[in-house]
């Protein structure tokens, strides 16, 4: 019986150990690949050079690395800020999702006076209709977020721990939308024109991969269970 228990418990100790192994690679996979879509996103694009250029500039940093940053804050293996306190980490995943949705309205006005001024219609292509969403869906869910800063506002209609379900929950429905939306956006006439070859193939699954490690990460944390990657 003794020894039966020793074994399971040094197995529970090597699983858990791979399984942080794995978190830890996968975050850092996440982190470079935020970092190279962004890289090659604002090398071709050049902000500045256009009206335009600010559109898939401001996009790929609000959601690309802000938003990335800010949700990968809370990873236990891969967090930039792995050794600080909750509170500080809280602080700035909340001064990063303001910025990527300052920086997410941004890119959408850019490409609306853009189109305005070329005399070109309005969200008619797939990209621009769930970019559109995407936007709407982070302006409304960062001030749902606002909730987690004062819980005792909702005290009688939910606890704290299903507030933090919920923020998370549909955070990631809105993560998810954004990475889509950068899909579609690598996958544009402009993009695809301008970036061939490996590197768009490589640009294509970074959204891919933060996605899945993403959704990895909140799955673990709330639902008590891993998704297999």
């Amino acid at each position: 019986m003794a020894e039966s228990s020793n074994q399971e418990r040094r197995d529970f100790c090597l699983s858990s150990a791979t399984c942080s192994r794995r978190s830890f690679a996968l975050g850092m996979v996440a982190h470079a690949a935020a970092v190279i879509l962004a890289a090659v996103v604002l090398y071709t694009a050049w902000p500045g050079s256009s009206l335009f250029s600010w559109h898939p500039t401001l996009m790929v940093i609000g959601y690309g690395l802000l938003m990335t940053e800010a949700i990968l804050m809370f990873s236990p293996e891969s967090s930039l800020m792995i050794n600080a306190m909750r509170k500080s980490k809280v602080r700035f995943h909340w001064i990063l999702q303001a910025g990527a949705v300052v920086c997410a309205v941004g890119g959408l006005m850019a490409i609306y006076l853009n189109k305005e001024r070329m005399g070109k219609d309005h969200f008619v292509s797939w990209h621009g209709l769930i970019g559109v969403t995407t936007v709407v869906y982070s302006v409304v869910q960062s001030m749902g977020g606002i909730n987690l800063l004062y819980p005792k506002l909702l005290k009688s209609w939910m606890t704290l721990a299903q507030l933090k379900m919920y923020h998370a929950t549909f955070g990631l429905l809105g993560y998810a939308l954004a990475c889509g939306s950068l899909a579609l956006g690598i996958n544009s006439n402009w993009f695809s024109r301008e970036v061939e070859g490996m590197l768009w193939v490589v640009c294509l699954c970074c959204p891919a991969i933060l996605a899945l490690v993403v959704m990895q990460q909140v799955t673990t944390a709330y639902l008590g269970r891993r998704i297999k990657i």
